[in-house]
């Protein structure tokens, strides 16, 4: 369950980003506050795709350590 949530805030983070990038194409005065913005989200999405993908190395190796 907790994998499906973390994958979700994922897609959730790069969508905000996506939509911060689209807004800055129309947007030219706040162009670059709204690239960081998009910047923000997409370090967030991979934070945690690293943080979960870290947690299924460390299950796979423990299930392998004690096969």
């Amino acid at each position: 369950m907790s994998g499906n949530a973390d994958l979700e805030n994922v897609r959730r983070y790069r969508t905000i980003a996506s939509l911060y990038r689209q807004t800055a194409a129309f947007r030219p005065a706040q162009r670059w506050t709204l690239l960081a913005q998009a910047y923000e989200y997409e370090r967030l999405a991979m934070t945690e795709l690293e943080a979960q993908l870290t947690g299924y190395d460390s299950a796979s190796w423990n299930v392998a350590a004690t096969a």
